[in-house]
């Protein structure tokens, strides 16, 4: 180290490398970063901006002019393929939706993600970067009338029309971030495009990991050369299967997408990829936010190095048309490799004619190409029968497309209620999770006295209210306690909600919520907001729990029963409730349940401490009860938890006991949910401070305030 670097002032790295923090220390400590990734600091604009309002002085008309003049205005600095960039934004959108899987509903593009790490520099999103950069002029022209999320999904749909689809409709609603997300677990691999295998539990497509959709790290859907980038369309079919199906997909959806997706535009594989640079990320520092720099291809579409394969599908890539059937199904095909030595797919005979025009000399014409996964689409039999009907019927494949691509689009959104815009169409659609609009027009407070005449306990009240808004994901703000699906298959039958609590619950507030003209939707939470009431008054506090009307109450008919099966919690920590053993410690679900609710440490740690001591434990369960007085909402988790006279020692079934430190006498069982708010430090010091006794009250009405949190979460 030079003398200079040694007198600077400056701690280098000290907090951007590894080997500083406190998680490469220790690294088996609970992160709670995950629950503040998305903290008003890091929001240019703090609370101050309303999407909503702002999109109300959007000129869509303007915004659609302005999108077709860029999509037909090549630049020097990245030439539009044919004079177009209708397929480099179409990939865009397509791999900014892409993410999304219904597991625990994240990725998809409703928060504009692709601008950060690590999506923004996948090996599959190779030059996306360029796409992004040329919509910029039309985001600074429009500004906070529309968020970058919006304009990315915007930029591939309209492509699309002016190519020629006609589309299914368009919303807006979709509102940034500010900060690369910590959430999404992409998968553990430490390199891009490693062994499928690390990612399947078995030999077996269908034993990939959950949540995950990607056959690989790094990529959308799966590996266009084949699997592990061995050819092999049959074996690539289970995949993409598999893929779809974690999407949401069918094989006929599937199928469509595919085959619009590579209707237009062009793959790029034309020369020496290792003479690319790095991926933004990692580029320097004046390529500003560039990454995979190509010398050899400055100002020039030739040469243009993205995915490695190389060529057009169809033979008029501009348009859409059913040119993709007509070239797969009317042609054998061979294995080849482009010119950076990608696997890829050509006709063995093909009229001149039929070749694609060259996308920078139009006296020129190319070899046409399908990938592994287009060979897929006629070598699985399920494929091949939907690709010849599409084929027979053009209009039919545009339709279903043209819905697919809606859905690929908008899935991630949540109910329709949140899509706003004209072009949103008027469609009911069963993965939009469709509620009818509940009533407001009813005597609540004469509700509230025959759910207190029904004889139910507090702790059945709390447990069903929160059992049916546990379900919500702010991911893709599917779930929660409007449309009382919890009374519906397959909720009703979860064994997290514990059947015959729950039936005998319903059972006396269906007629109840009946003749007082409310929903059940907004009785179950009602009834549970009640309950919470009476549990701090017999901690001896007066509080009001805020509720909101206006529920209503879907239909069998409205829901997907296969699509809400994901749904089901297999572990609630916040009421001490595990399926099952699973390789990933109680404490690290519990922290993924409360980010997907919207909550914050702080929201977590009351909920938490107010559950156990109500004693609203799955199956009554006496694990963190750490309390004399159940069912009052008091502060005695924390005053017992950090209690010095009291000691913990390990049980079995990795169970705890906490015993008195002079008698040994076991007081209480706890878990290992339990126990985190005593061992980590962040944690600790949350239940310190509800632990005074001057925070008793304190405790209530934060307690309050996150239940009423999760009861209104999925309400728009």
């Amino acid at each position: 180290m030079s003398e200079s670097e040694m007198k600077c002032p400056v701690q280098h790295g000290a907090h951007t490398k590894v080997g500083t923090t406190n998680t490469h220390w220790w690294p088996n400590a609970l992160n709670l970063d995950i629950l503040h990734q998305h903290d008003v600091k890091t929001d240019p604009f703090g609370n101050e901006l309303d999407y909503k309002t702002e999109l109300e002085s959007l000129d869509v008309a303007a915004l659609r002019t302005d999108m077709l003049a860029l999509l037909a205005d090549s630049q020097s600095w990245w030439p539009a393929d044919w004079g177009t960039y209708a397929g480099l934004m179409v990939r865009m959108t397509w791999h900014a939706a892409g993410t999304y899987r219904i597991g625990d509903g994240r990725g998809g593009a409703a928060t504009g993600n692709l601008r950060f790490a690590p999506l923004n520099s996948w090996p599959d999103n190779g030059n996306l970067d360029k796409a992004r950069r040329l919509l910029w002029p039309i985001k600074k022209k429009y500004g906070n009338k529309i968020s970058w999320a919006d304009l990315i999904v915007y930029a591939g749909t309209i492509a699309y029309e002016s190519v020629g689809l006609k589309t299914f409709g368009f919303s807006f609603g979709r509102e940034d971030i500010w900060h690369p997300e910590k959430d999404a677990y992409w998968g553990f691999e430490k390199e891009w495009l490693g062994d499928s295998n690390q990612r399947h539990s078995t030999a077996e497509s269908d034993s990939l990991s959950c949540p995950l959709a990607a056959s690989h790290m790094g990529l959308i859907y799966v590996n266009p050369e084949g699997r592990d980038g061995k050819p092999d369309p049959a074996k690539t079919a289970q995949d993409i299967r598999v893929t779809f199906a974690r999407m949401g997909m069918n094989d006929e959806e599937t199928v469509a997408l595919t085959a619009g997706g590579h209707t237009i535009g062009k793959a790029h594989g034309d020369g020496d990829d290792s003479k690319l640079g790095p991926e933004p990320e990692a580029a320097a520092i004046q390529e500003q936010g560039f990454g995979w720099v190509n010398p050899d291809a400055s100002n020039q579409p030739a040469g243009v190095i993205t995915s490695g394969i190389e060529g057009a599908w169809t033979t008029d890539p501009t348009k859409w048309d059913n040119g993709y059937f007509e070239m797969l199904l009317g042609h054998e095909w061979e294995l080849t490799k482009s010119p950076a030595g990608a696997w890829q797919w050509q006709p063995t005979d093909i009229a001149e004619d039929k070749k694609p025009i060259d996308a920078a000399d139009s006296d020129r014409r190319r070899m046409p190409l399908m990938t592994d996964a287009d060979m897929a689409m006629i070598k699985d039999p399920d494929y091949l029968k939907i690709s010849e009907r599409f084929r027979e019927d053009q209009g039919y494949f545009s339709e279903t497309f043209a819905r697919a691509w809606f859905k690929l689009t908008h899935r991630d959104m949540g109910p329709k209620e949140r899509y706003l815009g004209a072009d949103t169409p008027t469609e009911e659609l069963i993965w939009q999770d469709p509620i009818p609009a509940g009533s407001t027009d009813y005597d609540v407070d004469g509700l509230k006295k025959a759910i207190q005449g029904a004889g139910l306990s507090d702790q059945e009240l709390i447990a069903t209210a929160w059992d049916s808004a546990r379900t919500f994901r702010g991911s893709d703000k599917r779930g929660g306690a409007n449309g009382a699906r919890i009374r519906l298959t397959p909720l009703k039958d979860w064994h997290a909600n514990e059947p015959d609590r729950l039936g005998k619950v319903l059972a006396a507030l269906q007629p109840i919520a009946e003749s007082n003209g409310a929903s059940l939707a907004d009785t179950i939470v009602l009834a549970g907001s009640l309950a919470v009431e009476s549990a701090a008054k017999q901690a001896g506090v007066e509080v009001n729990v805020p509720f909101t009307s206006g529920r209503g109450d879907a239909n069998e008919a409205q829901t997907d029963v296969e699509s809400f099966e994901v749904l089901e919690p297999l572990h609630d920590g916040f009421r001490n409730y595990v399926k099952e053993k699973y390789a990933t410690e109680p404490e690290e679900l519990l922290l993924d349940r409360a980010q997907l609710m919207g909550l914050t440490a702080v929201e977590m740690t009351a909920l938490i401490g107010g559950m156990r001591v109500i004693g609203a434990n799955f199956d009554d369960c006496a694990h963190g009860v750490f309390t004399d007085n159940k069912g009052a909402l008091s502060n005695d988790f924390f005053v017992n938890l950090t209690d010095m006279n009291n000691r913990w020692v390990p049980g079995s079934d990795n169970l705890y006991e906490i015993q008195d430190r002079e008698t040994g006498k076991t007081k209480w069982t706890a878990t290992r949910v339990d126990l985190v708010f005593g061992s980590n430090s962040v944690l600790r010091s949350y239940a310190e401070v509800y632990a005074q006794d001057d925070s008793k009250e304190k405790f209530v009405h934060d307690f309050v305030a996150a239940w009423s949190k999760v009861m209104t979460a999925d309400l728009f």
